[in-house]
């Protein structure tokens, strides 16, 4: 098979099957540029033509063949209590703005059901998910109001702990999920919301599936076993994603995919650490990553690291539990070969020419996050 006739199926093939993507940080980006207000001029933030700006466009989306978005609708973890249900309720509402602005473009969807059906309409069914547990402020009335306002999943931490999950990259404090925490997962299933275990704590994973009657997902992570990042996932819990019916989504952010770029990583918070600077701060490290050159260039990476996290999750947990969550516009920069959100063809037409089949490619594109999508839906439909 060519090059080009491989782009030319992956193409086809993303056409007939919505691709869902779990995690996109573009809400965020457009805060960053236009303020917290970012509804009063909509003129800075008009996403109907290409940005070099930023990832995400509805030009790139079209071409990148993205049928269905989870739009993260993030707090960072420096902001606290009532202002950070604040802060995400404005992020929930741009969303939704967003979807009333290009309304020929973006539908706002709930379910598995109206998913397809944007997608059948040629739309990209846009879904909500907040990352990061603190956004409820330890209120299960917060998260159902959340639920109600069509946030689909929760991310328990970002990347610090809250005061009932640990995070992957915070210092263990609850020991994985307190009694609290179980519960926000059982509420969770009670109200179909998916529980995302991105960014927390290997012990936190574990307690999840133990206490999770439906299928959970990692929306935008990698495998540890080809890159030793913290935010990646451990194969003995890969190994129980089968059994509960969830979905890890390969993520394209460099330092998890790249072990060259997560030791490069290492360095840097090593660094940082030495002059009182803290790492999992997102923009500190961006500011302090500009001038630092302690460990040299930063490590080219591509989309062959991108394959090789697919395939090992393939092996370990099978076909039917991968998915794709890029984290578009949530870093800086993204591998070769998958620059920005039109760039999806390319790794499907690199998958194909690896001897995927077409149906195994349908089921990472958008098939196993439907199914998961309907399965908790399916749980919470039983305990009403």
């Amino acid at each position: 098979m060519t090059k080009s006739g491989a782009l030319d199926r992956a193409r086809s093939l993303l056409r007939r099957v919505p691709l869902a993507d779990g995690h996109n940080d573009l809400p965020w980006a457009l805060r960053r540029l236009a303020g917290p207000d970012v509804l009063r001029d909509w003129t800075r933030i008009d996403l109907a033509e290409e940005r070099s700006d930023l990832h995400t466009d509805l030009p790139r989306l079209a071409r990148g063949g993205v049928g269905l978005q989870f739009w993260s609708v993030y707090v960072p973890c420096r902001i606290a209590g009532h202002e950070a249900v604040t802060t995400v309720l404005e992020q929930i509402e741009l969303v939704h703005a967003l979807a009333d602005r290009y309304p020929e473009r973006l539908t706002a969807a709930h379910t598995a059901v109206e998913a397809e059906a944007a997608f059948a309409a040629g739309r990209v069914a846009s879904l909500l998910g907040a990352e990061g547990g603190h956004c409820i402020a330890g209120s299960l009335g917060v998260l159902r109001a959340l639920h109600r306002l069509g946030v689909r999943y929760l991310t328990l931490t970002h990347n610090e702990n809250v005061p009932w999950a640990d995070s992957a990259t915070d210092v263990p404090a609850a020991g994985g999920l307190t009694e609290f925490g179980r519960e926000v997962v059982r509420e969770m299933n009670r109200l179909g919301m998916l529980v995302d275990l991105s960014h927390v704590a290997a012990s936190t994973m574990h307690h999840a599936l133990d206490e999770s009657t439906a299928p959970v997902i990692f929306s935008h992570s990698s495998c540890r076993a080809v890159a030793d990042h913290p935010r990646n996932v451990p194969d003995d819990v890969l190994r129980r994603l089968p059994g509960n019916g969830g979905v890890i989504m390969i993520t394209f952010v460099p330092r998890f995919v790249s072990p060259a770029y997560a030791a490069w990583d290492d360095a840097l918070r090593e660094a940082m650490t030495d002059v009182g600077e803290d790492h999992r701060d997102l923009a500190a490290r961006a500011r302090f990553a500009e001038t630092w050159r302690g460990a040299g260039p930063k490590p080219h990476v591509t989309l062959a690291d991108v394959v090789a996290h697919l395939e090992h999750a393939r092996e370990v947990v099978g076909v039917d539990h991968i998915g794709l969550g890029g984290d578009y516009d949530g870093v800086d920069v993204q591998p070769e070969g998958l620059a920005d959100v039109s760039c999806y063809p390319n790794l499907f037409a690199a998958l194909l020419e690896r001897g995927w089949s077409e149906q195994d490619c349908a089921k990472l594109a958008g098939r196993n996050t439907l199914r998961v999508l309907c399965d908790a839906e399916s749980v919470a439909a039983a305990r009403r």
